[in-house]
Parts: C-alpha cells; sequence; structure tokens
C-alpha cells in the first residue's frame, strides 16, 4: 500500500491504475476530463458536455486570473488544470492518486505547451502535502466520493485554502430523502458503504469555516451522462474490447446501469457546489 494512503483510498488508486480502467476511461472519455458532462443533447459527444462542466464551473469562481493558485484535487488525466491554465492563465497544481493518469497529463500538458503552469502531483486528498493557506481556489471534480472519510477530505481543504478563498466541486450523491438500502449495488461497485450527500457537505463546510455560495442542481445529468457513456461502450465494444477485457467490459455495463437506475428514480444527485472561506 501507498504510503499514508487509507483502504478506500488505495482501492481507487489499484483499480485507476489498472490497465483496464486507464484504456477505458482514456478512449471513451477521450483523455481529457472524467466526470459527469453537461448534456444539451443526448447524443452530444462526452469531451463537449465535459468541458461544458469546467466552463460552468470556472465562471462560478470570481476573480479567477494569471495570479490564482488553484489546488485541484481527484484531477484525473488534469484536463481541467489545462482549462484553466488556458483559460485564465492560473497556476494549478493537479493533485491526484493515480500515476498512470499522471503521466497522460503530465505528457498532455507538454503536449499542449501548458507544462510551465502545472504541477501534476502523486498524492491523496485526504492528506495534502502543503501548507495553510497555500491556495486561493480548491477544485474537484467527481472524486471525494472515493475517499472514505469524506469530512477529513474537507478538512484538509479547509486548512490549505486562504481565507476569502473558493472550494467550487461537484461529486454524485445520493439524494438527502434516498431511502435506505436502494444504493447497495453503486455501493458494492465502488467498495465503499456511502455516498456524500448535500446535507452531508452543506453541515460539514458550514461547521468549519465556508459559507455556502451556490448549489447548481444538475441531478438529471446523473442518468443522462452515464447513459451516455453506456450507449458509447455498447457502439464501440469491439474496439474498446481491443484494448480492455471482456470481464470488465461487463462489470462496466452493469455499474452503469446502476448508476442510470438511480438517478432515473431520484436516488441520486449531482450539480456544482460553490463555498467561500470566511474564517
Amino acid at each position: 500500500m501507498a504510503a499514508n494512503y487509507t483502504a478506500a483510498v488505495e482501492t481507487a488508486r489499484e483499480y485507476y491504475n489498472s490497465e483496464d480502467a486507464d484504456n477505458f476511461y482514456y478512449i471513451v472519455w477521450g483523455g481529457e476530463d472524467i466526470h459527469v458532462g453537461l448534456y444539451q443533447s443526448a447524443d452530444e459527444p462526452v469531451y463537449d458536455a465535459s468541458r461544458r462542466t469546467v466552463a460552468r464551473m470556472a465562471e462560478k469562481v470570481s476573480g479567477l486570473n494569471a495570479k490564482s493558485r488553484v489546488l485541484d484535487i481527484g484531477s484525473g488525466y488534469a484536463g481541467s488544470a489545462r482549462y484553466l491554465a488556458k483559460t485564465y492563465g492560473c497556476h494549478v497544481t493537479a493533485l491526484n492518486l493515480s500515476e498512470k493518469e499522471n503521466e497522460r497529463g503530465r505528457q498532455k500538458n507538454r503536449e499542449q505547451g501548458v507544462d510551465h503552469l502545472i504541477d501534476v502531483v502523486d498524492g491523496s486528498f485526504e492528506e495534502l502535502p502543503y501548507e495553510a493557506d497555500s491556495f486561493d481556489v480548491v477544485w474537484s471534480q467527481d472524486a471525494i466520493l472515493h475517499s472514505g472519510d469524506r469530512r477529513r477530505v474537507l478538512q484538509e481543504v479547509d486548512r490549505v485554502l486562504r481565507r476569502g478563498g473558493y472550494f467550487v466541486f461537484t461529486d454524485p450523491m445520493q439524494s438527502d430523502d434516498c431511502p435506505e438500502g436502494v444504493l447497495e449495488p453503486i455501493y458494492e461497485r465502488i467498495h465503499l458503504d456511502s455516498l456524500g450527500s448535500p446535507g452531508f457537505y452543506r453541515r460539514e463546510l458550514e461547521g468549519m469555516d465556508f459559507e455556502e455560495v451556490a448549489f447548481e442542481d444538475h441531478s438529471d445529468m446523473i442518468a443522462a451522462h452515464y447513459g451516455r457513456i453506456y450507449q458509447l461502450l455498447t457502439e464501440r465494444e469491439d474496439e474498446v474490447a481491443q484494448r480492455v477485457s471482456r470481464g470488465y467490459i461487463e462489470r462496466m455495463k452493469k455499474g452503469l446501469q446502476h448508476w442510470i437506475d438511480g438517478g432515473r428514480k431520484g436516488y441520486l444527485t449531482w450539480g456544482i457546489f460553490v463555498f467561500r472561506k470566511t474564517g
């Protein structure tokens, strides 16, 4: 096990470092983003919808500019970091647990000429290797769910974010009124016993040094996004199977269907949270 990684984080690290997972996400998502998109049509390219999420989140952070220091926790292929660096000129630290994803991210940073603005760091968001008050913005997309101690992640965000800074994030969440037991297939798939919820994030962050600026609810995007991924996987299965095992593909299809069903039934929610640190 990697040093200082909890069991839940190490499980996620091993998964995203696997050849099957790395090739699947790289092929189907396109190697830039691994998060829920904001779709304008059911057949829209995943890249376009995913990029729209990034742009929308950035628009909701006041004052982003070349002087801003941004920390992206759970940064995947560092696609959001590249968008922020190119669009706003800011310096971004992209911290992520998968060494394979990080290597792909570093390569893309070099290819796209932004490696001087982005530091890709191997690490866990449960123990951030930074001093207090180091960043103007902490950013995260669909990553915190992988922690077995989400409160610890939020405490670390609070610690490294300066007063007046912004915490902007998305996370697949269970709805606040989700019935007991209905999400067990999803918990089993991600090797955890719960998801966060809007109420959880509000209680924890407002109990620290944060005030809620906005929550832009896009719960309908859960079923839309995972449905789009399912469609693409089915259409391109033979192509994907050249680099991803058939067993992984079948497990992925079942997992995607659980997310689709949970979204359609209202058990899951997703959207853009913006909090500002006041203390």
